[in-house]
């Protein structure tokens, strides 16, 4: 891409790292503190260069139809500019990159490799760490990162919405949602960066060089499964009706699981006992399956209710630095 004269001239002692063509004669380039948006001469309008800095605050950002806007926020003002929806990603993932970089974020020689926005999720693929930031904003300094080096495991789980990224930091899983039409994309991008960082070519071995056994052979959550008792630090003010059936669900389906192997071992095989047909047998098994599918629904839901909850836990706490 040709650089243009008075994109030039704004430079000053800085160089140009990367620049993105938005159609016509209008671009964007980047240097290591600043984001400069050229602006051709039209019909209507002269040509310039407006100088977005790195350090800003929040960034936020708007899709329309065909254009998408962002807009970063400072101490004492704010500044947008809109680009094609088909260059965003890429402005996006520069643009983060020089956040980062001013902010320490990431060091002077690491590269973003993908930015991925799901709703009110953003996730930054480095080339030596995951970032995830919650919130209605697209990035700002609340984010949460995950080193490369202290990762103990990764894993998939597919769905027909969306595919779990299960991803192991110092033996605590932590768990991501992707939408399922983005989530080859996620996957390949965070595997390849893992892979090159670690200096294996396959999940398989990548699990077997960063995995790690708890040395006494405790489960990692602590022995805090299922039906340990503690309760999701907030909760509903109203139990819905969902939530009583889900209960209910769970514990009718694990009682009668647990109750069916003890009721045969409690009665005692005499002479006179009548064994149970095949018909029985089979019947007792699908009882059983169904029972234990409803159980596996009714984690399922509540886990999504757990993870729920957490997002509003870190929103609230989100709310109340910037309360102070």
């Amino acid at each position: 891409m040709e650089i243009p004269d008075l994109v030039r001239q704004e430079l000053g002692d800085e160089e140009i790292q990367a620049g993105v063509n938005l159609g016509d004669e209008d671009a964007v380039c980047f240097t290591p503190t600043r984001t400069l948006v050229y602006r051709g001469e039209g019909l209507l309008s002269d040509e310039k260069v407006t100088a977005h800095p790195h350090d800003f605050e929040r960034l936020t950002i708007s899709e329309g139809r065909r254009k998408t806007k962002f807009t970063l926020y400072y101490t004492d003002e704010k500044r947008d500019f809109g680009v094609p929806n088909d260059r965003a990603g890429t402005i996006l993932e520069r643009l983060l990159e020089g956040k980062l970089r001013v902010s320490n974020g990431i060091d002077a020689d690491e590269s973003v490799t993908g930015v991925f926005r799901f709703s009110e999720l953003t996730l930054v693929v480095t080339d030596t760490q995951l970032l995830k930031h919650l919130g209605n904003v697209t990035w700002d300094a609340d984010y949460e990162a995950y080193l490369f080096e202290d990762v103990t495991g990764l894993d998939f789980e597919e769905g027909s919405v969306a595919t779990a990224i299960v991803l192991s930091v110092n033996d605590r899983p932590e768990r991501i949602k992707a939408p399922a039409e983005q989530a080859p994309t996620v996957r390949k991008t965070l595997q390849e960066a893992l892979f090159a960082y670690h200096d294996v070519s396959s999940l398989a071995d990548l699990n077997a060089k960063v995995g790690t056994e708890p040395e006494d052979g405790s489960d990692a959550d602590g022995g805090l499964g299922l039906e340990s008792g503690i309760d999701p630090l907030v909760g509903d003010d109203e139990e819905t009706d969902e939530d009583q059936s889900e209960q209910r669900s769970t514990q009718s389906a694990a009682a009668a699981t647990q109750q069916q192997p003890s009721t045969a071992d409690a009665e005692p095989a005499t002479k006179s006992t009548v064994q149970p047909s095949s018909t029985d047998r089979g019947g007792d098994v699908e009882a059983l399956e169904r029972q234990v599918a409803e159980l596996t629904a009714a984690v399922e839901r509540q886990t999504e209710r757990i993870e729920r909850q957490e997002q509003t836990i870190k929103t609230l706490i989100k709310e109340l630095r910037q309360g102070r």
